[in-house]
């Protein structure tokens, strides 16, 4: 029952996803930098966070 509800799911993100790029590139395209901007700064935290270990954990 689970797999059956989580392809609904991701056919539902998919569907969805289509309809935007398709009704609105522009916006779609923003939404595609907003998202790679987060993972970009998901890793600049994890490297900072890193470093900061690396170094002794000093303040």
């Amino acid at each position: 029952m689970a797999v059956n509800s989580k392809k609904i799911a991701v056919y539902a993100l998919v569907v969805f996803v289509l309809y935007v790029i398709i009704t609105d590139p522009d916006k779609a395209g923003d939404y595609m930098t907003m998202g790679f901007e987060g993972i970009s700064n998901a890793a600049q935290a994890v490297g900072d966070f890193m470093t900061w270990l690396a170094n002794g954990a000093d303040d």
